[in-house]
This record gives C-alpha cells, sequence and structure tokens, in this order.
C-alpha cells in the first residue's frame, strides 16, 4: 500500500530517450557511412561519439535504479531494456570499427540495404521508446514493436541473397571474409532491436 502512495521516479523515461536517440544518431552516421562510402573516419568518429554519450545515459539509468526507491518498472526489466539499447550501439560502432580496420575499397547494393534496415529499426526503436511513459497506451506501442520485428525479418530475408551473390560473384577470398562479417554485424543490430521489442513488450503486457 505504501508503495502505491509513492511517487514513482520519472527520470527513466527521460534517460530511456536520451539513450533513444543516440541510437538513431550512431544508426543515421551508420547509413550514411555506407551509403555514401566516403568520409569513413568522420562517420567512425562521430558514431563512437554516441556510443559514448549512450554509455554515459547507461550508467546514469543503473545508478539511479540502485538509489531508486519506487520505480516505474520491475527493476530487472529496466536494466535488461537499457542494456539492451546500449548492445545496439556497441554493435553500430563494430561496423564502423571493422570497415576501417579492414580497409573496405568497395562496399555492396546489399551492405547498403542492410545499413538502412538498420537505421529504420533504429527510429522505430526511438519512437517506441518514447511511448513508454504511458503503458496504456498500449495498441501504439504493440504496433511499432510489429514494425520493429518485420524489420528484422526483412533483414533475415536479404542475409541469404547477399551471401549468395557475394559467394558468386566475388572472387577476392579476403573481401569475401570482411564483408560476411560486415553482413553478419548489421543483421545482429536488427537482432538487437527485436529484442527490445521483446522487452517492451514484455513491459506493456504486465503494466498495462
Amino acid at each position: 500500500m505504501l508503495g502505491r502512495l509513492m511517487p514513482r521516479e520519472g527520470k527513466f523515461f527521460d534517460l530511456f530517450n536520451a539513450h533513444a536517440e543516440r541510437i538513431v544518431e550512431g544508426s543515421r552516421e551508420l547509413a550514411s557511412m555506407i551509403g555514401t562510402f566516403s568520409e569513413l573516419e568522420a562517420h567512425a568518429q562521430r558514431i563512437d561519439a554516441a556510443e559514448r554519450a549512450a554509455d554515459k545515459v547507461t550508467h546514469e539509468t543503473i545508478a539511479l535504479l540502485h538509489k531508486t526507491f519506487i520505480t516505474p518498472f520491475d527493476r530487472e526489466q529496466i536494466h535488461q531494456l537499457i542494456t539492451t539499447m546500449d548492445d545496439i550501439l556497441d554493435l553500430t560502432q563494430d561496423v564502423a570499427e571493422s570497415v576501417l580496420l579492414y580497409d573496405l575499397r568497395k562496399i555492396t547494393p546489399e551492405t547498403k540495404q542492410l545499413a538502412d534496415i538498420c537505421h529504420m529499426s533504429c527510429e522505430r526503436v526511438a519512437a517506441v521508446v518514447g511511448l513508454l511513459n504511458n503503458v496504456k497506451r498500449a495498441d501504439a506501442i504493440m504496433r511499432v514493436c510489429e514494425e520493429i520485428d518485420r524489420l528484422e525479418s526483412d533483414a533475415d530475408r536479404v542475409m541469404p541473397s547477399a551471401l549468395s551473390k557475394l559467394f558468386r560473384e566475388e572472387s577476392d577470398l579476403k573481401q569475401v571474409m570482411k564483408l560476411r562479417v560486415i553482413y553478419d554485424l548489421l543483421e545482429s543490430i536488427t537482432d538487437r532491436c527485436e529484442d527490445v521489442a521483446n522487452v517492451i513488450e514484455g513491459l506493456v503486457l504486465e503494466n498495462s
């Protein structure tokens, strides 16, 4: 009874949104980096900056979690949400670093397609996180989660054809190996976006 009378800590929603903004920022830079395939180091530096800013938000969220008596959701769910969101930017950073580390000289249309899907997925993550302060809007939240799921399925469909084309048409084995890693990392970004959607779906079902 006392718990219900205590004010709930609303700063968590501000932190979720701040982190989501960095996710979109990083994915936008990655899509531009791969789409234009120019100024690679500048794009990578901006992605690094977004990842560092998001890390600070993650640490602040976890610190707040330890000192807040009444939380808007279950503590484990909050921890799972913010750390899964952080995974998205970590993978985004991994892609950018791999492009530079492997010294890629060319990119495929499928790489661009996957990067665009990642960016769209990240935009949906930000959209659904922005709805979390009112879980009574369950229908709207679930619709965005379904969009994230569809985009993850789109990436899954791109992968087999992308790999098949790569193995058929690319004669440079090193290039094949490099692009295979990039493909896998990009697909993993959409997987983590889907993980965020799954966490949020669970929050809605338990709290709406």
